[in-house]
C-alpha cells in the first residue's frame, strides 16, 4: 500500500506569514483594539478562524467577537480584490511533484475553511495532485483528529502508513492524537522547539531534509 502524506497549507506550503498578520491587525483596529504583535498571531495559526481568534482575543462578548472575525474575513477579501496571492515557499511544489510521481497519496488538512481550499487548490497543478482536502469546516478543527481520520478514509490508509506534515505544535497535537508519524517543518508559524514540545518526531529546516525523512518513512512501510 502507498503512504499518505497529508499536509497543512498555512505555514507549510504557503507563506501567509505577513497577510494573515495584516488581516489580524486590521481587524482589531477595526473594533478598537491595539494591533497585536506577530509572535502572538503566529500561535494561533492552524485552528478554525472562531477558536483562532478567540484565543487572541480572549475577553470579547459574543458581538464584539462575531465583528473580529468578520473583520479579519474582510480584510483578505480586500487583498484577494487587489490580486492578492500567498506565495509556496520555494521548492514546495517541486516536493509534491516529485512525492507524487514516487507514488505518495497525499491530502491536505487545514484550518482554513472550505473557500481558502478551493482558493488554493485553483492554483496550478494542485488539484492533480491532492486526493482529497480537509479543513475546519467540515467538521471539528485542529488539534482534534477529526482531519486525519477523514483523510485516512478518503485516501484508503491507516495510521502506520500516514504522515502529517505541518509547521504547528496544532498540526503535530492533531498528528499524535490520530496516531500517525507527526512531522515538522521550521519556516512556518512555531519555533523548533514548539513543535517539538507536542510531540514532533522530526522538524525539517528545509523540504530537501524533509524529503529525505519521507523517503526513509516510504521505505518502511513498503517493507512492511
Amino acid at each position: 500500500m502507498r503512504p499518505l502524506a497529508v499536509f497543512d497549507i498555512d505555514g507549510t506550503l504557503v507563506d501567509s506569514r505577513a497577510s494573515i498578520h495584516r488581516a489580524a491587525c486590521e481587524a482589531a483596529r477595526d473594533i478598537g483594539l491595539l494591533e497585536p504583535d506577530y509572535d502572538r498571531v503566529r500561535q494561533i495559526v492552524g485552528l478554525s478562524l472562531e477558536h483562532a481568534m478567540a484565543v487572541l482575543e480572549p475577553g470579547l462578548d459574543a458581538p464584539t467577537l462575531a465583528r473580529f472575525i468578520a473583520g479579519f474575513r474582510a480584510s483578505f477579501n480586500r487583498m484577494y480584490a487587489e490580486g492578492h496571492e500567498e506565495p509556496l515557499y520555494p521548492e514546495a511544489m517541486t516536493t509534491l511533484r516529485r512525492l507524487h510521481r514516487d507514488g505518495w497519496r497525499l491530502a491536505l488538512a487545514t484550518g482554513q475553511n472550505r473557500r481558502g481550499v478551493a482558493r488554493n487548490l485553483a492554483r496550478q497543478g494542485w488539484a492533480s495532485l491532492f486526493l482529497s482536502s480537509h479543513c475546519a469546516e467540515d467538521g471539528p478543527g485542529k488539534p482534534d483528529p477529526a482531519m486525519l481520520h477523514a483523510a485516512m478514509a478518503a485516501c484508503d490508509s491507516d495510521p502506520s502508513r500516514t504522515v502529517m506534515v505541518g509547521d504547528t505544535a496544532h498540526d503535530v497535537t492533531m498528528a499524535v492524537n490520530a496516531g500517525v508519524l507527526p512531522l515538522g517543518v521550521a519556516w512556518g508559524f512555531h519555533t523548533v522547539e514548539e513543535q517539538r514540545a507536542a510531540g514532533a518526531r522530526h522538524v525539517a529546516r528545509t523540504f530537501s531534509e524533509l524529503t529525505v525523512v519521507l523517503d526513509g518513512f516510504a521505505d518502511l512501510t513498503r517493507a512492511a
